[in-house]
């Protein structure tokens, strides 16, 4: 793929002048214009918490962390979204325009029936414009991506799914449930149909060097995703790897705020140009966190702070990708 950028204009191949192909940026191209995103809690659980798989879960999930206040499974879809609307009023006075996020725990993990009840009541909501699905890659199969399919004739539709690492061993030791093999045939499925797929990559798992991040960039552009969502590892209250940590902290990695933007630096420029980036690294309310951390700095002042860097080390995403 030959990255073409205008240096006079200051253009990219996303068309626009920032250093990377941003999340906001995607969603003007595809709306023409500004397009919220809201959560909702469906009352959906997952086969690595009831049993079908495991019932310990992965050893760092504790939803609760990135879950918004107004997300309630005692209340109906409907009644989350005319509220999460209302939050991103107050908010965000432009905001007009919204795509449903079903976040918590795994949205596919159920009879497609009862998934078609749920999806079709969000999209029946005034101003929602399509929605985005959090789920594991085990948990799709055809007939509900054929479903998907459907109703990405008339609506946004994505699907997310939770990969964490491209690493079998390191699936394994946080006790994920699935390989990378089954998370590859998922995505593959799911852009087959033409839906936009994303996927979310945790960085700093037990076991994986700077080094073997970097180097996996080539394996995440060999996968036909629309977006890609990276977290730094932050270790969560009242879970299986704060008993870890506590018993082998010599096992983990944590960076300064300085170190991994670096660090990301290098992953950005390796990743493939057209892939959208929908965030690098998270928040969450600080009486979720157990270990080091990096304090109240908002997702905001993350970015703002990538984006320097990228300006002083003149980088910009797709820099070394060779395709």
């Amino acid at each position: 793929m030959e990255l073409l950028i205008n240096r006079t204009a200051g253009l990219y191949p996303w068309g626009d002048g920032r250093r990377f192909n941003s999340y906001s940026g995607y969603f003007r191209r595809t709306f023409g214009g500004r397009v919220q995103k809201l959560s909702v809690d469906a009352g959906f659980t997952c086969p690595n918490r009831d049993g079908k798989i495991s019932t310990g879960g992965c050893t760092f999930c504790n939803n609760g962390a990135f879950t918004p206040s107004y997300c309630s499974p005692e209340k109906s879809i409907r009644l989350q979204i005319e509220e999460g609307m209302e939050f991103h009023r107050r908010r965000y006075r432009s905001a007009g325009r919204y795509l449903v996020y079903f976040q918590a725990f795994t949205n596919t993990y159920a009879p497609l029936d009862h998934m078609r009840r749920l999806y079709d009541e969000a999209l029946s909501v005034e101003g929602v414009e399509g929605i985005v699905v959090g789920t594991r890659p085990d948990c799709v199969d055809e007939r509900k991506l054929d479903y998907f399919a459907s109703l990405a004739r008339d609506k946004f539709v994505a699907l997310e799914y939770g990969i964490e690492s491209t690493s079998d061993e390191t699936l394994r030791r946080i006790n994920r449930g699935h390989d990378f093999a089954t998370a590859r045939r998922a995505v593959e499925l799911t852009a087959e149909r033409g839906l936009h797929s994303g996927a979310h990559f945790i960085l700093g798992l037990p076991g994986e060097s700077d080094e073997d991040l970097i180097a996996r960039t080539e394996v995440i552009n060999s996968l036909p995703l629309t977006t890609v969502k990276f977290h730094q590892l932050q270790i969560f209250r009242s879970t299986l790897m704060a008993a870890e940590y506590d018993a082998h902290p010599e096992d983990f990695r944590f960076w300064t705020l300085e170190e991994y933007i670096d660090l990301f630096v290098e992953i950005l420029r390796r990743l493939r140009p057209d892939l959208v980036v929908e965030r690098f690294a998270s928040e969450a309310p600080p009486r979720y966190h157990y270990g080091p951390n990096w304090g109240l700095v908002r997702n905001e002042q993350l970015l703002a702070r990538l984006e320097k860097r990228l300006e002083e080390l003149d980088a910009w995403q797709g820099q070394l990708f060779v395709g």
